[in-house]
């Protein structure tokens, strides 16, 4: 199922509808993972993963340890995702998608918003 994610002005065809986001939590420093589909005209979070808990950190209820990582599968919906460019963190997010990595929001600035095309 191909899907369009707007990020920003850029338009990013997704072959899967699927795309992963990652970063650095800026407080925590500890690594974030969450898994993003894109269908009807939403963004659907189906599987989180994060390497610690801590300040706003926290893994869902449902969370197991697997590989050092706590995962879990959020269900939630929402029509946009703004995303922080603090510069606090020393990077920006990795946003993959059909085997294809790149860095977005690494200078601090406005929000990212991401949302279906």
């Amino acid at each position: 199922m191909s899907a369009c994610l707007m990020i920003g002005a850029t338009a990013l065809s997704l072959a899967t509808g699927v795309f992963d986001l990652s970063w650095t939590h800026s407080v925590e420093k500890v690594e974030w993972r969450e898994r993003w589909r894109v269908e009807g005209g939403a963004l659907h979070l189906t599987r989180a993963w994060v390497r610690g808990s801590g300040a706003g950190m926290e893994p869902g209820p449902e969370a197991s340890l697997e590989d050092d990582w706590w995962v879990w599968a959020p269900r939630l919906t929402i029509p946009a995702l703004d995303l922080a460019a603090s510069g606090a963190t020393g990077a920006g997010w990795t946003l993959c998608a059909d085997g294809q990595c790149r860095e977005i929001g690494t200078a601090p600035g406005e929000a990212l918003h991401l949302t279906p095309c």
